[in-house]
């Protein structure tokens, strides 16, 4: 299954369980040919398996907290876990005290039901776009992964492992690029939220006034649904599909978008504007 929406439909028909969602990221966490190792500073294997066992007890009951309850995700390492230290990628907090609760935003995913597999590897302390880490390990890029290309970070092992089906999604931070840029060296999306939309209590800054809480997954639908749990949302539901027949959008002319862009973005830029023109 691909999307968040696909998990949710399966798990109300029956189809599949969240135990079994959850062994199956867990399984491509540990395998030795993949990127978990370097993917995750720590996997929550034991912990998740009793939380999709209990979700589909639950489920099981008609008494499940939501529609996505047991679906599983992971959190970047500068969240505040509860029982856990937050070493944000580092190498001197690794056995700093463990946080005595979990950040808004973690416990607002918790209290929907879905399933914290692990903590993704990061930047060292956020401070950097090209996802290198010299304590825990660089994961690699899906594409060219043979030649080991860059992830982009400082979300790195968010998105290495959103893209390589490690969970159905997770939450990484942004303060000048660090959803976006690994979110397209990964081929995932992600994004930049409004600062201060959604809670950053109980996150590791890199600088207050301008980081934000994203989603980085591997389709805007579920970017979107995630995003409206960690903004408060208590019943999110997924978005519909919006015609485009119609719609106007603008694009800024003479600007950093555009001045200077390299070549093959360029024209991947331009084919995008095409597509949308041509479908109204």
């Amino acid at each position: 299954m691909q999307h968040i929406a696909d998990a949710a439909a399966a798990l109300a028909s029956g189809r599949v369980s969240a135990e079994a969602l959850v062994d199956a990221a867990l399984d491509r966490i540990a395998d030795p040919g993949g990127e978990g190792q370097r993917a995750f500073t720590a996997v929550h294997a034991k912990a998740a398996r009793a939380e999709a066992r209990a979700m589909d007890a639950l489920r099981h009951a008609g008494r499940a907290p939501s529609p996505w309850a047991g679906i599983p995700i992971t959190v970047k390492d500068l969240f505040d876990e509860h029982g856990h230290p937050t070493p944000a990628g580092s190498a001197v907090l690794k056995d700093a005290p463990a946080a005595s609760q979990d950040a808004p935003v973690v416990a607002r995913l918790r209290r929907q039901g879905f399933v914290i597999l692990g903590r993704t590897n990061m930047v060292e302390f956020a401070f950097s776009g090209l996802g290198v880490n010299p304590h825990y390990g660089t994961p690699r890029s899906p594409w060219d992964r043979a030649t080991g290309r860059l992830p982009g970070g400082s979300s790195s092992g968010a998105a290495v492992a959103a893209a390589d089906h490690m969970g159905f999604g997770g939450l990484g931070t942004d303060t000048g690029g660090s959803c976006r840029v690994p979110a397209a060296l990964c081929g995932v999306v992600g994004y930049k939220p409004t600062a201060k939309r959604v809670p950053i209590a109980g996150v590791l800054p890199l600088a207050p006034s301008l980081d934000s809480v994203g989603p980085l997954a591997r389709s805007v639908a579920c970017c979107a649904l995630l995003d409206a749990v960690v903004s408060g949302v208590e019943s999110p539901q997924p978005v519909a599909p919006r015609a485009l027949a119609g719609l106007r959008l603008g694009l800024p002319r003479r600007t950093f978008l555009t001045d200077d862009i390299d070549t093959t973005v360029g024209n991947a830029f331009q084919r995008a504007l095409s597509r949308l023109s041509a479908a109204g």
